[in-house]
């Protein structure tokens, strides 16, 4: 028999750890978690990560070395830091990447607490000192975070030097508002989000003559393809490749859009071996699979994937937990109905929102849980059975897929 997944059974399943495992499953970031669920490191014989491959290739110019996946995803990981006031927002010049790094590291420890993870900090500090990455440029620095629309977007212009543009769109945060917005590409046929990240491409374009790259870790990589193909047809001729690491799919309205069968042979995906976010939703294009020296849901954290020289240590294909938490995911996804995936996810939200938490990190503290708990008195008794068969059928899909 095979072994059931940890994301599934647990003799600590408690509403914590059931959050925990929804916002990892939903894309959430995981290095938000560092540490106590699992040992960094393990399982895996290190070779190396995005910072080595800038310790190692740093120097290298992009005339000696094209542009490759590790770049795009070191591009990527850069939108995740909050260059507000440091990085223009609308058309002024540019700004050197070394500059606006050393520029973020200098700020105050409180402005700095804004930033994802401490490797966030790290890459920061090795990209100002690598001359292939710190004489790039940035531009564009644009974020939208409106609860009630529930909307996080951010994305991030880079001018390699090279005649491209990179524009990096950022993955989840850790507020409740992300983590409902990646449930909402359950049942939306497009989100805010994506119409302003197709907004964010066509308005770049404009201005800017050369081919474009789009890119993005996880709900980024989602941004980056549906924008994409959201775009018009003169800005989508323009777009040379899409990445995207470990992003979710799309639904099947974008799937058949013109726009996506388009862009289909540009997009490279890449997945880590025990992959759930990557595989989530419908994706037509295929995907390279990394090493991490993660476990589980935790190789979601692109600091984890395995890196050898210039590229990306590459599998076969995804392992047997992998497969075996799709198949479940999407056969319970298939039982419910657009309208049940809403009536779930908005009830959860109300819920873990009802009390002071603006983020997962504070929704699992027990204060917040409390609260949580006690506002389901207050709940629809229909969007609680709801809520409570949608449970049940994905126990049943868990049952199934084993």
């Amino acid at each position: 028999a095979r072994p059931v997944p940890p994301c599934f059974l647990s003799k600590h399943n408690t509403p914590r750890l059931l959050l925990f495992q929804s916002y990892a499953c939903a894309g959430g970031d995981m290095s938000l978690f560092p540490g106590g669920s699992i040992e960094w490191g393990g399982g895996v014989s290190r070779m190396g990560n995005v910072l080595d491959y800038l310790s190692w290739r740093g120097d290298l110019s992009l005339a000696r070395a094209p542009f490759g996946a590790v770049d795009a995803l070191v591009l990527s990981a850069l939108s995740y830091v909050h260059f507000d006031g440091l990085v223009p927002a609308g058309p002024g010049a540019p700004v050197a990447l070394a500059a606006a790094a050393r520029a973020f590291l200098a700020l105050p420890a409180g402005r700095q607490r804004r930033c994802r993870c401490e490797r966030d900090l790290e890459l920061l500090k090795a990209l100002a000192d690598s001359p292939r990455f710190g004489s790039m440029e940035l531009a564009r620095c644009a974020g939208r975070f409106i609860p009630r629309e529930e909307t996080q977007f951010a994305a991030l212009t880079v001018l390699p030097g090279d005649g491209s543009v990179f524009l990096a769109f950022r993955g989840t945060d850790g507020t409740l508002v992300g983590w409902k917005e990646d449930f909402n590409l359950s049942f939306l046929d497009v989100t805010p989000a994506q119409l302003t990240a197709a907004e964010y491409i066509q308005t770049f374009a404009m201005e800017f003559p050369g081919s474009l790259r789009l890119g993005g870790h996880s709900k980024g990589g989602n941004l980056a393809v549906a924008g994409g193909a959201l775009c018009t047809v003169k800005v989508r001729d323009r777009i040379e490749t899409v990445w995207s690491f470990d992003g979710p799919g799309v639904t099947p309205y974008l799937l058949a859009r013109p726009g996506y069968q388009e862009l289909r042979t540009r997009i490279r995906s890449f997945v880590p071996k025990s992959s759930v976010v990557g595989l989530l939703l419908t994706h037509e294009e295929p995907h390279t699979v990394v090493e991490s020296d993660q476990r589980g849901l935790f190789q979601h954290d692109l600091y984890s994937w395995q890196v050898l020289g210039p590229d990306f240590v590459r599998l076969e294909e995804v392992d047997e937990g992998s497969r075996l938490i799709d198949r479940t995911l999407k056969n319970w996804l298939a039982g419910l109905s657009s309208r049940q995936r809403e009536t779930v996810v908005d009830t959860l939200y109300e819920l873990l929102s009802s009390g002071d938490a603006r983020t997962v990190r504070e929704a699992l503290e027990p204060q917040n849980l409390a609260v949580a708990l006690r506002s389901v008195k207050d709940a629809d008794p229909k969007d609680l059975l709801t809520v409570a068969a949608s449970l049940a059928r994905l126990a049943g899909a868990a049952l199934r897929a084993l």
